[in-house]
């Protein structure tokens, strides 16, 4: 009987280490195999098959010991990778800045080349590391860059002007890290990227040099592909519920106001929404952006727009509150059918504010509520890039939002 016992529990012993065997070779195979994704690496040769380019402002070069691409006579050119679909990992190149402007690369960019996500260098010359606008992101959307839509998406970095700058983007999901140079932290942290695609086509511009593209597709270092963390999730001040009207043409010379009784004048009131307005509800994005640039795309000839936004906030008394307003480009606000603000976001005039981009820092109001609902009507223009608004309350006690 223990003989008997003996032949079985070898048996045993045989089959379970074989299994466990198995098993190891298996998740080893596994793991091998998903670490051979990881490493996949995919150097993009710098030659003319590899890209679609403007031959007139576009030359492929070796330059300094390696394949390079530039612009002819230090003009602005762009360039689109053939055959190659980006969805997430780690995409780097060097790039010298020979050139001012606003070098970067697009990627994920549709089928159209109208919509993309967008990294680039503002490059004027020589920068601290402190110049916070020197590293931007921006959507792209309808062919429009959002960037004055996207105050937050701007960093400083050390770079270089006379040699190669290094970039890293490390891009998972809804999320990138930007790496410039120093690739132990990163230069630039987008949380949510915002142009909505899951994949697409890569391209790069500028008046500069770039060399050294490599691609490592799913090489994403852990970082997370749902959106990270945004301050303004949590804070309940942002005006988040609002009603928009249709986008109309509005050129220059026509007003919301007319007359200059007062320091905002009178209000036009042939100007105001009636009764037949088709009214649709939109909600602030995860920043507290009211985008308009989203539902009503890019007007093709710069021709100035106009739009019609509206909600409702409740007071519990007669009060007042500060009111802080971002906005891209002329606003018209109106409170209870008065006129509180008018004012202008241009970049590059006397009117800019914080170089033309809708921040909540614009401006700072003061809100006269009265007991019971209260209507703030805005009328907001635009040619100039993105149009939207970001609008928040300094303290909301005693206060009710539409939701």
């Amino acid at each position: 009987m223990n003989y008997l016992h003996a032949i079985i529990n070898k048996k045993t012993f045989a089959v379970t280490c074989f299994a466990l065997i198995t098993l190891q070779l298996f998740a080893q195979n596994t793991k091998a195999k998903h670490a051979g994704q990881q490493n996949k690496l995919i150097q993009i040769p710098m030659q003319p098959a590899y890209w679609d380019y403007d031959t007139s402002v576009t030359e492929f070069v070796n330059y300094k010991n390696t394949q390079a691409i530039r612009g002819k006579d230090g003009k602005g050119y762009q360039v689109f990778l053939k055959n190659y679909m980006f969805t997430n990992g780690t995409i780097e190149f060097d790039v010298e800045l020979s050139g001012m402007g606003f070098p970067g690369i697009n990627f994920r960019m549709s089928g159209d080349k109208k919509n993309a996500d967008n990294f680039y260098i503002r490059s004027f010359g020589p920068v601290s590391p402190a110049t916070r606008t020197t590293l931007q992101y921006a959507a792209v959307t309808d062919g429009m860059s959002l960037w004055d839509l996207s105050d937050e998406y701007q960093a400083g970095a050390v770079i270089y002007q006379d040699k190669w700058n290094h970039i890293k983007l490390v891009i998972s999901g809804r999320q990138m890290k930007a790496y410039v140079n120093d690739m132990n932290i990163p230069a630039l942290v987008i949380p949510e990227l915002e142009s909505m695609r899951d994949s697409g086509s890569i391209s790069l511009s500028g008046n500069v040099i770039y060399a050294n593209l490599v691609i490592k597709p799913d090489a994403t270092e852990g970082l997370s592909s749902k959106p990270g963390y945004i301050s303004a999730y949590n804070d309940s001040r942002y005006l988040r519920k609002w009603w928009v009207g249709p986008a109309i043409d509005f050129p220059f010379g026509k007003d919301l106001v007319i007359q200059l009784p007062s320091m905002y004048g009178t209000l036009n009131r042939s100007s105001l929404p009636d009764s037949t307005l088709q009214w649709t509800a939109i909600k602030a994005e995860s920043r507290g952006i009211i985008n308009l640039s989203r539902i009503y795309g890019h007007e093709k000839n710069d021709a100035r727009r106009a739009a019609w936004l509206k909600t409702t906030v409740e007071s519990d008394k007669d009060q007042d509150k500060i009111f802080r307003l971002g906005f891209s480009d002329e606003v018209w606000v109106f409170v209870n059918g008065q006129v509180l603000y008018v004012d202008k976001n241009y970049f590059g005039t006397p009117q800019q504010k914080n170089a033309g981009r809708c921040t909540i820092e614009n401006a700072a109001i003061k809100l006269p509520l009265r007991k019971g609902k209260n209507e703030i009507l805005i009328g907001l223009a635009n040619y100039f890039y993105g149009w939207g608004i970001i609008a928040r309350l300094d303290d909301t006690d005693g206060i009710q939002m539409e939701k």
